[in-house]
């Protein structure tokens, strides 16, 4: 039984075509902000950006996740790969996570959405649950399943919108609108049959 297929140099996971996901904030409570054991993953290019725009969005932190980007910067490296990731608030929520009525949310996106920056998050989160990896000759493009994204998974079945439709702009995002029609046609011909 055939579980990815590839287009161009990226080997993707069918269970971004078969599984469904439409992400509710206020069931989840915004909690891939706030649970995991580690910051979200950072591209290099995303480091100076996340530097020139802290001052705008400062304004939209809590004072103790500003003290923290103050003390330890914009980004810290993972203990586990040394990759750059989001700084961590008490070992726990993202530094750049804020609660609004209970629901955490990204104060980048906040600031984005306000229209006083351009770039509207990271594109890990941006992409979540799809994850992306690269290695030397291909890129894997996968869904992460996780037991806390329950409702986003039932009201994806209850619509019937698979993961990849719902990671759209993300996925145009990151690899491009021709990327993306490929992943159309692939779940019509193939994941459709």
């Amino acid at each position: 039984m055939t579980t990815m297929l590839q287009i161009n140099d990226k080997i993707i996971g069918l269970s971004l075509f078969e599984e469904k996901f439409v992400c509710d904030p206020v069931k989840c409570r915004g909690a891939c902000c706030v649970l995991g054991d580690a910051g979200a993953p950072l591209l290099e290019e995303e480091l100076p950006v996340l530097k020139n725009i802290f001052p705008v969005i400062r304004q939209y932190l809590r004072p103790e996740s500003a003290d923290l980007i103050d003390l330890h910067g914009t980004h810290v490296l993972d203990e586990s790969d040394d990759e750059p990731v989001t700084p961590l608030l008490n070992e726990k929520e993202c530094a750049y996570a804020v609660f609004i009525d209970g629901i955490a949310r990204c104060a980048i996106e906040e600031a984005w959405s306000d229209g006083l920056i351009k770039f509207r998050k990271p594109l890990s989160c941006h992409l979540y649950p799809v994850r992306v990896r690269e290695y030397d000759k291909f890129t894997a493009v996968n869904y992460d399943r996780w037991s806390t994204c329950r409702p986003a998974v039932s009201e994806g079945n209850r619509l019937n919108v698979p993961v990849f439709v719902f990671c759209r702009e993300s996925i145009i995002r990151r690899f491009g609108e021709t990327f993306y029609h490929q992943m159309e046609i692939a779940a019509e011909s193939f994941v459709g049959k």
